[in-house]
């Protein structure tokens, strides 16, 4: 009642000391005011509410023995019929408010006030003094400081104003500005959906946004096909709801654990058990329509299978820590053998208009319709980033400004890590209703000269390499790529990338196989509801990236982020086919994965140190030739990488999944060195999950 009360109030804000100028509004008329003139009646009326008060008010006994002196608020109006009413009342003493009352419901019934000649409601606010007094005395001076007290007075009932009115809780999310958090898996149920023969959607921008998607898939009728029969609180919130939830007027947000919780065995490793310990909190809502926000703290403590622990440690940051969790970070040593490593991801997310989202946050991004992205991927850790997708037309603009770190020792300054940065532009334009195409721009600088951030970037609509060659060739490393996707038909479509560093079309045409000449490209296509099974998807592909691409001849502007690649998880110097089965019924799911792939090492030894254009982060200008330069060059290497999974959705809304896996990996270089050697794992995994990432052990 009270917010109610002030809402009209605010809106009103009508006082007895207000002087009437609109003389087709006419004031309550008491009876000894009938003869008044009409611009003289709301003083009139100001006079006899006080000399009312003033002549039937009885201040209490309790006030007066505590020689109280202060003031009574008082919100009243005047009805239709004449009537008095009391509204709001605010007193230091409950007597004051109870005599207050009072005092109203003995005022007489008066004319009521009208507006254009209709009968009309009016309210009003004053302020008794206590000890009392006649305040008519005073009306020429208290009509001064009436503003001040309806401030006062607003002010005053401003906390009690603020509802706590909570609503029927509706599954906003389904059509926010949010991310669909990106797993490959999850991703797979809808994509079908958002790639039939006639939409106008834009699917190699990652993550996706849960208003995009929602006009092709009902997030909310599969989630409620997927609820079962809990009566219980508990059962309810472990199957299928979040654990808070609530719902005001124009906000709304959820809060869910986080649990990643595993036990495995590695055949090859010489540990007993592998292990992931992972508990945390996400928080996700809205405020308005427009405007939502997100976040996750990880707190993780796992050992893995022996390979992932190997390569983890090879990515070792500058200083004591000793390794960086593929995907995730940095990590502290945990015991003796295991690793310690906290995550937060957090983002901000604001639609200003229709056509343009704009997103400020820490995580990941990915361009692409494959498994693989050429162009920007998100095998590597969170990091800062700036997002604007811009949606009009056949047309959709992405613009993705990030905040990268290069960790390695020879980098570093006074023990801090060196940032670069790195701006992107990905238009995506359907050419029809079977055919789309993509172009992309990179480029990532350092700062150097103390450029910082360099502004020229900023350019939503700017030529990078333009830019580049204005500020000095090595002030910048600029990349350039295309994609494309065609519909066979609602069930097939075939997609590709390429990306291009630099080549040069004489070393081309000579046919030497020249190491200018970097580039990759990526070749796939996808069957949904393969064989006329719903719900199976196969997926086929094939990457190839030549020597020395995304590498640099500046220590630090390679494409990459805390010794990972921003692009393919192997690097470059690599050629890989991939196949991929995934299969959802109701709650239960099923993955299979096989890669076969070829990759180009480095030796590293006494007697070889050259670069062979599979680590971005070297310089190239360590090649040991220029011309005869192909794909697997170096320490040629076989690898082959298998994973089946299977499992079940505990809770679709927090997406709390239990499942199993078996990995199978075989790495077999030409030579072994000190950091490669031969490999055959079998890695058994158990566990349970809130699925919001993606994990890549395939390397």
């Amino acid at each position: 009642m009270k917010q109610f009360i002030i809402l009209l109030f605010v809106c009103l804000q009508y006082s007895v000391y207000a002087q009437n100028e609109l003389y087709y509004e006419k004031p309550p008329v008491f009876s000894n005011c009938d003869s008044v003139a009409v611009d003289a009646l709301q003083k009139c009326f100001d006079v006899s509410v006080f000399n009312q008060i003033y002549n039937t008010f009885k201040v209490p006994q309790k006030v007066t023995d505590d020689m109280y002196k202060g003031d009574i608020i008082v919100l009243f109006e005047v009805d239709t019929t004449g009537s008095f009413k009391v509204i709001y009342v605010d007193a230091m003493y409950e007597e004051l408010k109870t005599e207050t009352k009072r005092v109203f419901s003995q005022f007489p019934k008066v004319i009521p006030a009208t507006y254009n000649g209709r009968k009309t409601f009016k309210q009003y606010s004053i302020k008794v003094k206590i000890p009392l007094i006649d305040q008519t005395v005073s009306h020429s001076s208290a009509s001064k400081t009436n503003a001040v007290t309806t401030l006062e007075t607003q002010a005053k009932t401003e906390f009690d104003s603020v509802t706590t009115k909570l609503l029927p809780f509706e599954n906003k999310a389904y059509t926010s500005q949010l991310n669909i958090p990106f797993t490959h898996a999850d991703y797979a149920k809808f994509d079908r959906q958002i790639n039939v023969v006639g939409t106008n959607s834009h699917t190699a921008s990652k993550p996706f946004i849960y208003q995009d998607v929602a006009k092709y898939y009902d997030f909310e009728a599969e989630n409620t096909m997927l609820q079962q029969n809990r009566e219980t609180w508990f059962g309810r919130k472990l199957w299928n709801e979040h654990l808070v939830k609530l719902q005001g007027e124009d906000y709304w947000f959820t809060i869910d654990p986080i649990f990643d919780l595993e036990v495995g065995k590695d055949t090859e490793a010489d540990f007993s058990s592998t292990y992931n310990n992972t508990r945390g909190l996400r928080v996700q809502g809205g405020l308005g329509k427009k405007f939502n926000f997100f976040t996750t703290v990880y707190e993780s403590q796992g050992r893995f299978a022996q390979y992932v622990n190997e390569y983890a440690e090879s990515l070792k940051a500058f200083g004591p820590d000793p390794a960086i969790i593929p995907g995730r970070g940095i990590a502290k040593r945990f015991k003796t053998d295991s690793y310690d490593y906290p995550v937060a991801e957090a983002y901000l997310s604001y639609a200003p208009a229709d056509f343009l989202n704009i997103q400020f946050g820490h995580g990941k991004n990915f361009i692409g319709d494959g498994y693989r992205s050429l162009l920007v991927s998100d095998v590597v850790s969170p990091h800062p980033f700036l997002k604007l997708n811009t949606q009009f037309w056949k047309i959709k603009y992405t613009n993705t400004w990030m905040w990268l770190r290069d960790v390695r020792p020879e980098v570093t300054e006074d023990g801090a890590f060196l940032t670069k940065y790195m701006a992107n532009h990905y238009l995506s334009w359907n050419v029809s209703k079977r055919l789309n195409l993509g172009f992309f721009e990179s480029v990532m600088w350092t700062n150097s000269n103390n450029r910082g951030f360099d502004i020229n970037y900023l350019n939503p609509i700017i030529f990078y390499r333009a830019i580049e060659f204005e500020t000095g060739q090595d002030a910048g490393n600029a990349i350039l790529g295309a994609s494309g996707k065609y519909k066979v038909n609602d069930n097939i479509n075939i997609y590709s990338q390429f990306v291009l560093d630099e080549f040069k079309l004489s070393a081309i045409k000579g046919g030497e196989r020249s190491w200018v000449n970097k580039f990759g490209y990526q070749l796939g296509a996808k069957y949904y509801n393969a064989f006329n099974v719903n719900n199976l998807l196969l997926q086929a592909e094939y990457n190839r990236i030549r020597p020395y691409t995304y590498s640099h001849n500046t220590i630090a502007t390679n494409y990459g982020h805390n010794n990972q690649s921003m692009a393919h998880l192997w690097g470059a110097n690599l050629s890989e086919f991939i196949l991929i089965g995934r299969y959802h019924y109701n709650r239960w799911f099923a993955n299979a994965k096989l890669i076969f792939g070829v990759r180009g090492l480095d030796f590293n030894n006494d007697n070889d140190t050259y670069s062979y254009g599979g680590d971005v982060y070297r310089d190239y200008d360590d090649r040991p030739f220029d011309t005869g330069v192909e794909v697997g060059q170096g320490n040629k290497t076989k690898v082959f990488n298998g994973n089946l999974q299977a499992g079940y959705l505990i809770n679709p809304a927090s997406n709390l999944k239990i499942f199993t896996d078996i990995t199978f990996r075989d790495f077999n270089p030409e030579a072994e060195t000190a950091t490669t050697f031969k490999s055959n794992t079998v890695w058994i995994n158990f566990g349970i999950r809130t699925d919001l990432f993606n994990w890549y052990f395939d390397f």
